[in-house]
């Protein structure tokens, strides 16, 4: 890969939950990737997105609760293989689901996700990335009709599979993430999904049983008609990538669709919320 980046080092204290805040901010404006580390993390935009005033609206690097420092520069082209190999630390959920890299030991649970997580894969995710499992082991999902929407690596697309789901439909708006996750779908030998670069205008005249959707709270909320529409009677709606005190601003919006709340899973401020239709 040839793009040019430009590389962001940040040192915060606390690291948490300032980090993970920060992280979303950064995804907000389009920063691509993120290694986390003991001091803080490390974020990379293409130099083509990038322009001298990308943190102005990072409102984390004002806060009076955290001290947040940072240093950037250009890299070049980078194997990013490499870095994720150094920095990518593999999950376990309620000792039932192991997600993990071609590189880690197989911890032997019931579901075994092998992914290349390459730049689709920001650690930060990874609390709600570990919610969504924890709903979606809890469901029934043999023979229902899924969407897994801003699927990033493809993991909550791949565990449906192993549950029985079909068909699958997989979308994200980013190129990095449509070709990984067409890449972890074949690794993992998944029949039963459909991999699409796109985002909610795909939709159209599409319905599903249970509809994940672990995205930015205000694609969520901008998108929440469409979801609904797409949503079958007594459905199953998934929702994560947003903070506790956004539940209200969500909530508010679901109230208009016939949407009723269900479960609250949180983890470290993090929450993901299951809804009925």
């Amino acid at each position: 890969m040839d793009n040019i980046y430009i590389e962001y080092n940040f040192t915060v204290t606390p690291t948490e939950p300032a980090t993970e805040i920060l992280i979303a901010e950064l995804g907000n404006v389009g920063f691509e990737s993120f290694v986390e580390n003991k001091d803080g993390v490390t974020a990379y935009i293409q130099q083509n997105d990038w322009n001298a005033t990308i943190l102005d609206t990072i409102f984390i690097l004002n806060s009076d609760e955290f001290k947040i420092s940072y240093t950037h520069k250009k890299v070049e082209q980078t194997n990013w293989n490499a870095e994720w190999e150094k920095n990518f630390n593999p999950i376990q959920v309620n000792d039932t689901v192991s997600i993990r890299a071609p590189f880690h030991e197989n911890p032997n649970l019931p579901y075994d996700i092998v992914i290349e997580p390459k730049m689709s894969f920001g650690t930060g995710h990874h609390e709600t990335t570990h919610m969504m499992v924890q709903h979606l082991i809890d469901l029934d999902l043999e023979n229902k009709k899924v969407l897994d929407m801003g699927c990033g690596t493809g993991i909550l697309a791949i565990f449906a599979d192993m549950k029985g789901a079909q068909p699958i439909d997989a979308i994200d708006i980013d190129n990095w993430c449509y070709l990984n996750s067409v890449e972890n779908v074949q690794r993992n030998k998944c029949s039963n999904i459909s991999v699409y670069e796109g985002e909610a205008s795909l939709l159209e005249h599409k319905n599903y049983d249970i509809i994940i959707a672990n995205i930015n709270r205000n694609i969520l909320i901008n998108d929440m008609k469409t979801y609904a529409s797409c949503l079958n009677e007594q459905g199953i709606l998934l929702l994560s990538g947003f903070y506790k005190e956004d539940i209200p601003i969500i909530e508010q919006e679901t109230a208009k669709y016939n949407l009723n709340l269900e479960r609250v899973i949180d983890r470290n401020n993090w929450v993901a919320l299951k809804y009925t239709k």
